[in-house]
């Protein structure tokens, strides 16, 4: 018998483990590698963003639209390295929460907390509101007449049941939904990026870069930095994924890779077809589809629209599933109340905190459509309070990253420069956004998140003034337990 059969006929007694983790009731150790990609990338939304980013940022970038997006992509990169500093040392349920909790203290985490749970909100809400939006385009391109009044308001509440059955039925299920969803979504917009580059010949890239101006530039940059919220969603499975300490870090920093590439490839595909027609790419109402009826077949502008809405669905799903676990994560740990703390004991999924995640997700779009405002302007106001709400956090998470290596002993001075000028440069974007939001028509948007953070961090600072034992767990994260090791238990 070799001492490796020895040990494990007859284990040695390991004291002092836990008998449960802090965050038992989820499936641990269940979600693939694959699954955890998927979360993040549907999360993201990257054949959404490619068809509806590159306008955005043209308009206001001009010349400066492709070095905007290629500076957004750094951007992202750069807070991902921050992100990834704790993907590699705990598995926790509640991402950036947790993440700056453990690093900042329970006060800053509940400012991350308030902010991660309005950007996922938001993104959800803008999700399902596009999503119906590509569904009266694609009803009215096939001849389907669609009635007025308040018909957009009961498609997203249809949307939003098979969202709630889905994210219910379990990590697993949600996860690959999205995935499938979201992937064959790219594919469709790859197809078509590569039939554009055919029909149009090779891009100039020079002339993508004459005529921008450094205002521009910086505007267009905070614009395309939109396209990748979402991309840390997959450390929201940490508890759940296999191997998380390797699979979780792989699918956040590949996430934003491979969106900043098709976000790249997109705009130069978008721009080199706007130059063959001598029209200008910002000011297109609906670029994509302009170009696919301008050098393509007809059924092609009908393709695109179920590409799309397939990724605004897997958008809303993972978003859906990340809102879940931060709520689990902060009832569990009693800042908000315990019962969003319980998992379901066979689907181990927080149903509470799903519940309530999704009818909070559907609620505000579907009445503010039943009261006829326009899908696209609601949109546009959805996207700008969930992306001040990942910005912030984004911000916490670069500033907590090197106060945790150093804490710990692990502090290097690549992961701390790059952390700092992740914190600087997203907090000017940050800035940068509400200010240039609060002087256009969306100015209520920029006040609605500023009175989102502000009250729900109140709260949370209240609960932990009257509660030490809130206080004392915030920032729970999975623990071997007695049953993972060989000799921790029967």
């Amino acid at each position: 018998m070799t001492a490796l059969q020895r040990a494990i006929a007859h284990p040695v007694p390991v004291p002092g483990m836990r008998s449960t983790s802090p965050v038992a009731g989820l499936d641990r150790r269940s979600v693939g590698a694959w699954d955890v990609l998927g979360q993040s990338v549907a999360a993201v939304a990257p054949a959404a963003a490619a068809t509806t980013i590159p306008v955005l940022v043209a308009a206001s970038a001009g010349g400066a639209t492709l070095p905007a997006v290629v500076a957004a992509t750094v951007l992202a990169l750069l807070v991902s390295v921050a992100v990834n500093v704790f993907t590699r040392r705990m598995a926790a349920t509640g991402s950036l929460y947790t993440f700056v909790s453990r690093a900042l203290g329970p006060r800053a985490g509940v400012v991350t907390g308030v902010a991660m749970l309005v950007g996922y909100a938001f993104i959800a809400m803008f999700a399902l509101t596009g999503a119906a939006y590509y569904l009266g385009l694609l009803a009215e391109r096939l001849g389907v007449t669609v009635p007025d009044g308040r018909w957009p308001g009961a498609v997203i509440a249809l949307l939003a049941v098979p969202l709630l059955v889905v994210t219910l039925g379990g990590t697993r299920r949600s996860t690959r939904v999205a995935l499938v969803m979201e992937s064959v979504s790219v594919l469709l917009i790859v197809a078509l990026v590569v039939a554009l580059l055919v029909r149009t010949g090779p891009p100039d890239l020079g002339a993508m870069t004459q005529g921008g101006t450094a205002p521009g530039m910086v505007a267009g940059t905070v614009l395309a930095l939109t396209g990748f919220v979402g991309f840390e969603s997959a450390s929201t499975l940490g508890v759940e994924a296999r191997r998380s300490f390797s699979t979780v870090p792989r699918a956040v920093t590949w996430t934003v890779v491979v969106s900043g590439l098709l976000y790249v490839a997109a705009v130069v595909v978008q721009l080199t077809a706007f130059q063959a027609l001598g029209q200008d790419l910002g000011a297109s109402a609906s670029p994509v589809n302009e170009l696919s009826s301008a050098f393509g077949p007809a059924w092609l502008a009908w393709v695109l629209d179920v590409a799309v809405i397939l990724s605004f669905l897997a958008c809303a799903i993972a978003s859906a599933t990340a809102m879940a676990r931060i709520l689990f994560a902060m009832g569990r740990e009693l800042v908000l109340p315990a019962r969003f703390g319980h998992a379901h004991p066979v689907r181990q999924v927080p149903t509470v905190a799903t519940r309530s995640a999704v009818a909070v997700i559907a609620g505000p779009p579907v009445v503010a459509a039943g009261l006829g405002l326009d899908l696209r302007v609601l949109m546009d106001g959805l996207i700008v309070v969930a992306a001040a709400g990942y910005l912030t956090a984004y911000v916490l998470v670069c500033v907590a990253a090197p106060v945790f290596t150093r804490r710990i002993g692990e502090s290097r001075a690549w992961v701390t420069a790059l952390s700092w000028a992740g914190a600087v440069l997203i907090s000017a974007a940050l800035v940068v956004a509400l200010a240039m939001q609060a002087m256009t028509v969306y100015a209520g948007a920029t006040w609605l998140f500023v009175t989102l953070l502000v009250t729900g961090t109140a709260l949370g600072w209240t609960r932990l003034a009257r509660s030490p034992v809130a206080r004392g767990r915030v920032g729970l994260y999975d623990e071997p337990t007695a049953q993972d090791v060989l000799g921790g238990g029967p």
